[in-house]
């Protein structure tokens, strides 16, 4: 990949990053205590219930996997579409990164969702109860579903932005490893895996900071992440 495509690549990734850890936050806070984005986590806190007998975390942990599961399938389905209507015949996987229709098709469909729950978040004073709570909790996961699909698109095959333990570990081996190239200088792989873990934890932590002094303000967060990567999407970088 070219120098101007990696970089842009690179600021699509952290800003797609920062908007999963402050949906990650949201969700945690105020849908239930659950994680938007991360499954693993999910997957865990189900058992949990299952074990405390905790109806209520049974039924969160039960309505975030749905959501994402659904969002993963979506967005699968809009990458194909467009592919298809493309009349190009590859795979989704095979074509341009985020600068590709069909991937760009999906980063949209993730924008509608999260203007969607920037909405639903208003209209429930930015304290979702009851049954406004599971929608919003089902919304937010299902764009972290379509976002997780989107970045494999992308052909960011060795980073997520949504789940990140595997990006760490990538990192650490990166680092630990002494690979070197032809010239024997050491190679890194760059400053995508770093950069995708400080957008998490920066994304969190204005979403923590909001969440306490200006919670109707919390989905903002994500959905300007969103624009920007939408934006940037749609400007392929110049060789």
């Amino acid at each position: 990949m070219d120098r101007p495509r990696q970089q842009a690549t690179t600021l699509i990734a952290i800003a797609l990053t920062f908007g999963s850890g402050a949906m990650d936050v949201a969700s945690f806070t105020r849908l239930g205590n659950v994680f938007a984005s991360v499954m693993t986590g999910n997957i865990v806190l189900c058992g949990l219930a299952i074990a405390h007998g905790s109806a209520s975390l049974i039924a969160h942990t039960a309505t975030a996997f749905a959501g994402y599961v659904t969002g993963v399938a979506g967005g699968t389905r809009i990458a194909w579409h467009h592919a298809a209507q493309s009349g190009s015949g590859a795979a989704p996987e095979a074509s341009e990164g985020a600068w590709a229709p069909h991937v760009r098709a999906t980063l949209i469909a993730e924008l509608a969702l999260l203007i969607g729950f920037f909405a639903g978040w208003d209209i429930a004073g930015s304290a979702p109860s009851g049954a406004a709570q599971y929608w919003l909790l089902a919304t937010a996961t299902a764009a972290m579903g379509i976002q997780a699909s989107a970045v494999i698109n992308m052909g960011l095959n060795d980073v997520s932005t949504t789940y990140l333990t595997g990006t760490l570990t990538g990192l650490v081996r990166s680092l630990a490893s002494p690979r070197r190239d032809k010239q024997g200088r050491g190679k890194r792989g760059g400053l995508i895996r770093p950069g995708v873990l400080a957008g998490l934890l920066a994304g969190a932590l204005l979403s923590g900071l909001l969440v306490k002094t200006a919670p109707a303000g919390v989905p903002a967060l994500p959905v300007a992440a969103m624009i920007t990567v939408v934006l940037l999407s749609a400007n392929p970088p110049r060789d």
